[in-house]
């Protein structure tokens, strides 16, 4: 990866090769000859105690929102423990080996006995060469924003309830009831044998009179259902942002940027 990708990712998250968050990337270590990222220093958030995490940049690659580093959380955990700013030779060393990178670690080791442009280097006569941290000085402001939104709040009940109430009503109904007359026709006819002799007859009446009954039956269907108004509201509060305030002197003509990142080397 080049520097500029990697420095880009200061402060996005570090997983392991299984997926699983070691920290943030904190530091940067570059190689003094090639200029090349080598080490990633790693805030872990206290997973590991107090211990300044390394991991080889080698076989990292882009993941989600930081870096997938090619090693387990375990192996991170057991290397080598770094508490300064710059990695010495013989402690290089041992973190290739713990993280069994010992052809990368030959490889430099060859790159550093050669002659660079013509000059003799420290490293040629075997002085070990510490790797310095490639860091700029920043801060990072922050701002708060205003959300809003709505909840749902109880504003009141409605119940339907059902009782009971009686109230007189009236029908008018026609009745029949008989009654008898006498009906009186003369006649001109021979007797039979049976005249003067007592005799009788009878005829039954009849009457109707009220009959009440009850039948229940559904008379209306009554329900509830809601109606929605809509309100418009303006909600009012204050937000906090920081600003950067510059003390001392400072070239403002350099150090712009429209976009990307600036070269922390202070390059044009």
């Amino acid at each position: 990866m080049q520097i500029q990708d990697v420095l880009s990712r200061q402060g996005q998250t570090v997983y392991d090769s299984t997926g699983s968050k070691i920290g943030k990337i904190e530091d940067i270590f570059v190689d003094d000859d090639t200029q090349q990222p080598e080490w990633i220093g790693v805030d872990t958030g206290g997973i590991f105690g107090s211990k300044h995490v390394l991991v080889p940049i080698e076989g990292a690659e882009p993941d989600r929102d930081g870096l997938k580093v090619a090693y387990t959380k375990d192996l991170v955990k057991d290397a080598p423990d770094i508490g300064e700013d710059e990695i010495p030779i013989d402690r290089e060393e041992e973190l290739y080996e713990h993280y069994g990178l010992r052809q990368l670690m030959e490889r430099t080791r060859s790159s550093r006995s050669e002659p660079a442009r013509g000059d003799i280097s420290e490293t040629q006569t075997g002085r070990p060469e510490a790797r310095n941290r490639s860091e700029s000085p920043e801060i990072v402001t922050h701002e708060e924003q205003l959300r809003v939104g709505a909840r749902d709040l109880e504003a009141g009940r409605v119940r339907l309830r059902k009782h009971v109430e009686t109230r007189p009503v009236e029908e008018q109904v026609r009745l029949r009831q008989e009654t008898a007359h006498l009906e009186r026709e003369e006649i001109n006819e021979p007797a039979s044998s049976a005249a003067f002799e007592d005799e009788e007859v009878e005829m039954e009446l009849r009457r109707q009179e009220p009959v009440v009954s009850k039948e229940t039956v559904a008379k209306e269907r009554v329900g509830l259902r809601r109606d929605v108004e809509e309100t418009s509201e303006t909600v009012r509060d204050e937000v906090r942002s920081e600003e950067v305030d510059i003390e001392g002197d400072i070239d403002e003509t350099r150090g712009r940027r429209s976009g990307g990142n600036r070269d922390p080397f202070g390059s044009d």
